[in-house]
């Protein structure tokens, strides 16, 4: 195929895995088209994906790599497209500006911080279950997107960046609205736009003037003290970047999991039973269901050939996690069944080199906390509607559900 018979990529998300095996049936890299009709290209398989996000000349900063960067004002249906590479932080830069911003953020999630964190998610774990089980008594249903998936990240993302209660809320419905792709209207985006610098400004206000053991705090510091270590814009993407990676994924990890093993009996029985533990359940989770479906965008810096197929310098490539964990080419004719014994530790959900994601254990941490101790407390637990109802979040990078009702058994 030509690049005049780009694929257009679904906004809603509505069924990647069928998404994923027909751009896959067309090559190893395809043309696609973006919401608002921004033309990239997306690998399809396994091989192919892990090439190119290795690849020292594939690179993130829109300014400096994208060729059709000069043009995003002349598209108003590409405005939404600027909240993701139109800002500054360790996800939107190349060499030595993303290693000078990551090496800002990573020492708060090292291993051994995270580790110093177990305490406290199980703490929190076990008050959301409390209240769950509360309010799922004489067998109403219950959320548990609402009610476990979403509030135990959030609240862990909130304490380690200081975020005070009275801004969790528009926190987290930034996110949301920045992650949803169904709407590339100018409207929404500039609402998005217009929303990061004031809730993420009022963050760093009060930090400004409260200052706590928390990173926003430390940022702020480094802003201040640190010469042209981190600007002011850096700062508030920085921010954008970790409160979104740091409770949105972690969210999808933990409502997929529970659907993966709700819809399929034999592996919960597996599970439950301790046949496959549940660091085998997360891997597949993110094989087959990653928290990140497709994420834009990286730039080639120069021409590059993959797979055979020849991307010019200056195009753009969106990174498809999803179609990747799928391959049959890599995980065999049954890539598409979910099977925790295949514990497939190779997954590239969490991405893989230097823009891996450092956020990773906390993630794992904390489904690996959650999972168990639902499952544990709710042996009965089932879905309260048919699988087939369960609504996709409106996105093609998010990968995860709008509500999981359950029904908590006796």
């Amino acid at each position: 195929m030509t690049v005049t018979d780009r694929i257009a990529l679904d906004p809603f998300g509505s069924d990647l895995g069928a998404e994923s095996a027909r751009l896959r049936a067309l090559g190893p890299v395809v043309p696609v088209e973006l919401p608002g009709g921004i033309p990239a290209w997306a690998p399809t398989g396994y091989d192919a994906l892990r090439e190119l996000i290795l690849d020292p000349c594939v690179s993130k900063d829109a300014r400096l790599h994208w060729r059709l960067w000069p043009e995003l004002d002349a598209h108003p249906s590409w405005s939404w497209m600027a909240n993701w590479v139109g800002v500054v932080n360790m996800l939107s830069t190349y060499g030595a500006d993303h290693a000078r911003l990551r090496k800002l953020v990573a020492p708060s999630f090292t291993h051994r911080r995270t580790e110093a964190m177990r305490p406290r998610v199980a703490a929190l774990t076990a008050e959301l279950l409390d209240a769950l089980e509360a309010e799922g008594a004489d067998g109403r249903a219950v959320d548990l997107r609402s009610g476990l998936a979403h509030p135990l990240p959030m609240r862990m993302i909130s304490e380690l960046l200081g975020v005070p209660e009275g801004l969790r809320r528009d926190a987290a419905g930034l996110i949301a609205d920045f992650m949803d792709t169904s709407d590339p209207s100018p409207r929404h985006a500039a609402s998005v736009h217009e929303r990061i610098g004031t809730v993420l400004g009022a963050l760093i206000e009060h930090r400004r003037t409260h200052p706590g053991d928390d990173i926003t705090t430390e940022l702020i510091r480094v802003r201040d003290e640190g010469g042209d270590r981190l600007s002011d814009e850096e700062l508030l993407h920085t921010l954008l970047l970790v409160v979104g990676a740091g409770f949105e994924t972690t969210v999808n990890l933990i409502g997929n999991a529970v659907v993966a093993l709700l819809t399929s009996p034999a592996q919960r029985a597996a599970v439950c039973a301790g046949a496959v533990g549940w660091d085998a359940v997360v891997y597949e989770t993110l094989r087959v269901h990653p928290s990140i479906a497709a994420l834009p965008l990286r730039f080639a810096v120069r021409e590059l050939t993959v797979a055979g197929v020849t991307i010019p310098a200056g195009d753009a490539i969106i990174t498809t996690f999803a179609a990747a964990g799928l391959d049959p080419a890599h995980y065999g004719p049954d890539a598409a069944v979910f099977d925790a014994a295949r514990a497939a530790e190779d997954h590239l959900a969490f991405g893989i080199g230097v823009h891996r994601c450092i956020g990773a254990p906390l993630a794992r941490l904390e489904a690996l906390t959650a999972l168990p101790a639902l499952f544990s407390r709710f042996p009965a637990m089932r879905l309260a509607v048919p699988a087939g109802e369960l609504r996709h979040v409106p996105s093609f990078i998010a990968h995860g559900w709008q509500e999981i009702p359950v029904q908590l058994g006796s």
